[in-house]
Order: C-alpha cells, then structure tokens, then sequence
C-alpha cells in the first residue's frame, strides 16, 4: 500500500520580511513627501539641493492636502 503524504503551505501568510520591506518604504515616502527640504538630494547636488527645493515643489500640493505644512 502506498501512503503519499501531502505538504501543504498557508498561502494567506505574509512573510515579516516583505512587511518590513513595506514599512521602510511607506517611511521613506513621508519622509520624502512630508520633510524632505533638500535633503535627500543634497546627497548629490551639495547646498544646491537647500535653494531649489525641487522635492518640495513636485509634492507641494499633494503635501497640504495631507496637512503638512511648509509655508
């Protein structure tokens, strides 16, 4: 008699991994959208970054219908 045994994986399982992999990225776009005055691309363009602002002009309105304030 031949007995076959089944191995089943619960498939609603979320791994941790890939919800931390979602939180760091949903933290990174509050920081990106909600802070960020030049600082992210300061890394690249220097003190440059500071005047241009361009981040906080490309989020501007999307950053006071989420209540941020910046001005």
């Amino acid at each position: 008699m031949l007995v076959s045994k089944q191995i089943t994986n619960d498939i609603n399982a979320i791994p941790k991994t890939v919800v931390g992999v979602l939180l760091g990225i949903l933290v990174l776009g509050m920081f990106i959208v909600g802070y960020d005055q030049g600082n992210l691309f300061s890394l690249a363009q220097g003190d440059q970054a500071f005047d241009t602002m361009w981040m906080h002009e490309f989020y501007h309105d999307m950053r006071h219908s989420a209540g941020f304030p910046c001005h």
